[in-house]
Order: C-alpha cells, then structure tokens, then sequence
C-alpha cells in the first residue's frame, strides 16, 4: 500500500497497499518508478523506458521468440538475488503461453507456486474498482463530472471533487496509508476489522495536499470513496457487485473481494512475507542497515503476513487472485470486454501523464497506467503491493502479449518491490531491442 516509489534502490512508491506498478521498469528494480504503493495499494510500477534501436528502420516484429528455458533461467536468477520465497511468472504472447515459476508458496516447505495459487492482489484492485464506476456511468447511474459529496457525505471539499479526479489520482486528499497510527494499528492487532469509514477518517483528519485536479499524487483514499460510491449508485455492496458485474462475466473463479472480517485465502494459496513492521509496506520507509545485512545473511526472518486482515484496503487493495484469472482480466480490460465501445474509448483515452513536465513519461488513467515501453510496443498496466505480496499485470494490444508477475515477499532486503523488480528480466525475454538493466 505504499505510496509510490521509482528508481532502483527503493523505486517511488506508491500508496502501500494499493498502488499501481510505478514506471514500468524506468530502472531495474525501480518499477514503480512514481508507482504508487501498492501494499495492496500502491502506485503502478514504471515500465522501464526502453532506448530504441539504432536502426531507424522499424523492426518487423517488436516481440523476440520466447525461449521458454532462457525465460526460466532468467526468473530464477533475479528472484534468488532478490531472495523472494516464491515467484510466479505469467506471459501470454501470440507465439503461446509461457511460465515461470519460483521457490515455495511456504517458507519452510516445498510447495512449489503456479497460476492457479491465491494470492492477495493489493492495488491492482483499483483496476476493477475503476472499470465498476465506468460501468455504472455506462448505465445513466452516475457521470464522471459528479462530484464526490452527491454520494458520499462529509469529504473535505467534496462538492469541488469530481469522480473523474477520484479516478486519475488528483483530488489531493490525504493518503490515509500515509497515517502512521494504521501501521501501528496493523501490527498491535493484524485480525482488526476496518470499515471505509475508519479509514477515511484518518484522511480527514489531515487537510487536502492540493486542490482538486492541480496535480497527480497517489492516494489510496480516492479509491476507497469510490468504493462508496459504486456502493451508492448501483444500490448493491461491492462485493457483490464485482461479483457479478466484473467476475462472473468473465469467469474469474478465483477471484474475491474477501468480507470484512474474512482473513483467509481460498485453496490453494501462498503466504506471503515482509521483513519488519507493516510500515515498510506502507510507506517509502527504507530498512535500517542494520536490518538489510541481517536479512542478507539469513539472521532475520521475514515475518508471515498472510492473514493480516486486508479490511483496510478496501475498494483499493482488498482482493485475492490467481496469475490465471489477473491474466485474463487484464486482457479483457484492455481489449474491451468489459465496456461498451463508447465508454472503453473514455477508458483507453484516460490516462494523463502523471508529471506535465514529462508528457511522454509514465501516466495515470481510470485505475490504469499506461506507459511506452519503444516505438512499437505499449502497455496498459497496475502492480500492487501490500504487506506479504508484491505483484504486476499488464497488457500490450498493439503485439497482443499478457503478463502476470506476484512474488510472496513484499521487499527484498534492499527494499526494492521484488515483483516490480522482477519486471525488467521479464520484458528483456519479450521485446526485442530492450536491454533494461535488471537486478
């Protein structure tokens, strides 16, 4: 849920648990670069820009031919290096289906991770969340121009935040992820139940950091109102509305926004870890060094989070996946599955860099990012993060090619966000002139 990292030794974080995957891979292991934490909720990763060719002459292909063994190799390589318990990699590509799977699902055992195991998918929730509101707009339930405060009473300036603000990452209302006293909270007691109102009174009680659309800045709170708002126009709990708006439709079996006091993971699925308090997820807070070394040497275990309750993510961070369902949901987000055409070209047209003074850097749309990776390759992505799981979903229409990256270690011992970490490894097996530098 962190706030948003970027950059190789600790990428922007996003808000912890609900942030997308920062810049996909500006950096080895800075994916996030300006990546909201995603603790569940963070910022997206950044995509690593990647230096065109030499050749002025377009490649003919921008995708190389997967080598299944080299792709293999090359995850285990990184993911020991960063010293995750488990890994699971997922690529679709015209050419096929590959996958690349690391370690265990438990620490202490020989449970080997796949796309089928659960696991909980912190921000890339606010993919789903988003496409819910575009879905009630689509039905006359609610406009994208509506403020905030016709639905949801009490949110400092409301009647000046649109939902559209909500979206894009641009109300300036404080992250509550930020707010030191929900770590604390979530250490005393991990099984304690949150509701969105809990959470956003801790974002309340802080003044706004901008005025509505003056800026870009990750904030898990705008997510959990918009929790509220689905709530409020479609007359339905949201559970129930992903349920059968977003996950029947699609046939997402393994996907879940857990109740509120629900701690478990369905079967089967991996527990997840990170060293320290949970404000290392939340917050871009880096390890002592004193903590890195231990770590290192295997003197420090990583604590078990598994069964935290995510009640505190909500609308933002909250659901529980599998590499399967994430890899199909994200492909039928993008290529239109989910909308009618008229609201998936508003979807599509979204996102809006993030920094005005870098119109072609990493942007941020209706709880998407969106980022170039070279001339001909593109992709529309989210990453999550939250105490235990770091994870990555994106799709590329223009070469038609899905991937899928969760490790169960929030942050390796130099705190770089190991699934985000992972990336550059990865897109260096697809793209052909790409030389990202990796971990």
């Amino acid at each position: 849920m962190r706030t948003s990292r970027a950059g190789p030794s600790r990428p922007a974080r996003r808000t912890a648990v609900l942030a997308p995957c920062v810049a996909l891979l500006i950096a080895a292991g800075a994916l996030p670069a300006g990546a909201t934490p995603t603790m569940a909720l963070e910022d997206p990763p950044a995509v690593p820009a990647a230096t065109a060719s030499a050749d002025p002459t377009p490649a003919p292909s921008a995708l190389k031919p997967i080598d299944p063994a080299a792709l293999q190799a090359a995850v285990d390589r990184a993911a020991k290096k960063l010293m995750v318990p488990g890994a699971v990699v997922l690529l679709r590509t015209p050419q096929g289906t590959f996958r690349a799977t690391v370690g265990t699902t438990q620490r202490g055992t020989a449970e080997p991770p796949g796309t089928g195991v659960h696991f909980r998918i912190a921000s890339n929730t606010k993919t789903m969340t988003a496409a819910l509101i575009a879905l009630l707009a689509q039905d006359g339930k609610l406009r994208l121009s509506d403020p905030v405060s016709a639905y949801v009473p009490g949110v400092p300036g409301g009647g000046k935040i649109t939902i559209a603000e909500l979206l894009k990452m641009r109300s300036g209302l404080y992250n509550y992820t930020n707010a030191p006293e929900l770590a604390a909270a979530l250490d005393a007691d991990p099984a304690k139940a949150y509701t969105p109102q809990d959470v956003l009174a801790m974002a309340f009680r802080r003044p706004p950091n901008f005025a509505p659309g003056a800026s870009y800045e990750y904030s898990n709170t705008n997510y959990v109102l918009l929790g509220l708002v689905a709530e409020k126009a479609g007359g339905r709990p949201l559970a129930r509305q992903f349920q059968d708006r977003l996950f029947t439709p699609l046939g997402l079996k393994g996907t879940s926004l857990p109740g509120i006091h629900d701690l478990s993971l369905p079967e089967p699925y991996a527990h997840g870890y990170l060293y320290g308090g949970t404000s290392y997820a939340m917050v871009d807070k880096p390890y002592p060094a004193a903590m890195r070394e231990a770590a290192r040497a295997g003197k420090l275990a990583p604590l078990d989070y598994t069964h935290q309750n995510p009640s505190y993510a909500n609308a933002a961070g909250a659901a529980v996946s599998t590499a399967d369902d994430l890899a199909t949901w994200i492909e039928a987000l993008v290529t239109g599955k989910v909308l009618d055409p008229a609201a998936q070209q508003q979807w599509l047209r979204s996102p809006q860099a993030e920094d005005p003074k870098a119109p072609d850097g990493r942007k941020y749309g209706y709880g998407i990012a969106y980022q170039r990776l070279a001339p001909n390759a593109a992709m529309y992505y989210h990453g999550g993060e939250l105490p235990g799981f770091n994870s990555f979903m994106g799709h590329d229409p223009d070469n038609d090619v899905t991937l899928v990256i969760w490790t169960n270690l929030t942050l390796s011992p130099d705190g770089r966000m190991t699934a985000q970490a992972l990336l550059p490894t990865v897109l260096n097996q697809i793209y052909t002139g790409l030389a990202l530098p990796t971990v």
